[in-house]
């Protein structure tokens, strides 16, 4: 009985194989992915296709949203730090509506599954890497890994080596958890019980893609400062 209460719970959780593209099958986390993606650049589309000098409704929203991020970038890396709003601002609000998504009846979380977050952390560390050689150049990033001390190279290399698994592994694990736990408390007691987990997890989905985004800016801010 408990095994099949499992399996009815990893049911509910994991991917599942939606249709194959030639020998290809694609997944559920792909699908939901792209339904994510279109759903935001036509809430964008929207949001700022009326534009105004003087800001009222989601223009407000959104300028209140980037001038937070302004000072973030500018506190932790400098005035220089606005040039990596795109980046930053996109990472939030892709993270964010992904973690969310699971509000829309019968879509799972494209973030519960690790090929996503692992996705998103060798994506974001690989664009660190590019953004150090360009502000160093390649002999300053290379020396960037000798400080501040020489001897400590292979553990700068090592750090920047598991960057990526730490990212991953904290978005998913963090957003498989709070699923699991929402899915078990539905199962149980299908009405009232589980509400106050999913407002839980509306906090967490945002603070999980805060983390995300911060510890990106402060690898950015790593490069730019050094040790």
């Amino acid at each position: 009985m408990g095994l099949r209460a499992l399996g009815e719970i990893m049911t509910h959780v994991r991917p599942v194989e939606i249709f194959h593209l030639g020998p290809i099958p694609i997944y559920s986390t792909v699908v939901n992915t792209w339904i994510i993606m279109i759903l935001l650049l036509a809430g964008i589309f929207l949001a700022t296709r009326k534009l105004s000098f003087i800001p009222r409704g989601a223009q407000h929203v959104l300028e209140m949203f980037l001038e937070f991020f302004y000072g973030l970038l500018e506190e932790i890396i400098g005035k220089e730090g606005r040039r990596y709003l795109p980046l930053v601002a996109t990472l939030f609000i892709f993270i964010l509506s992904l973690n969310l998504s699971w509000f829309i009846p019968g879509m799972k979380p494209p973030t519960m599954d690790l090929s996503t977050t692992a996705a998103f952390a060798v994506t974001t560390i690989i664009l660190v890497q590019i953004f150090g050689i360009r502000k160093l150049g390649l002999r300053g990033y290379i020396r960037h890994f000798f400080q501040p001390a020489p001897f400590l190279f292979p553990l700068n290399v090592i750090e920047e080596l598991v960057k990526p698994v730490s990212l991953s592994l904290r978005l998913f694990g963090n957003l498989f958890g709070e699923e699991m736990v929402v899915t078990i408390l539905f199962l149980m007691i299908p009405f009232l019980l589980p509400t106050p987990i999913m407002l839980l997890g509306v906090l967490m989905g945002t603070i999980q893609a805060f983390v995300f985004t911060l510890l990106t800016i402060t690898y950015i801010a790593n490069f730019v400062h050094g040790h």
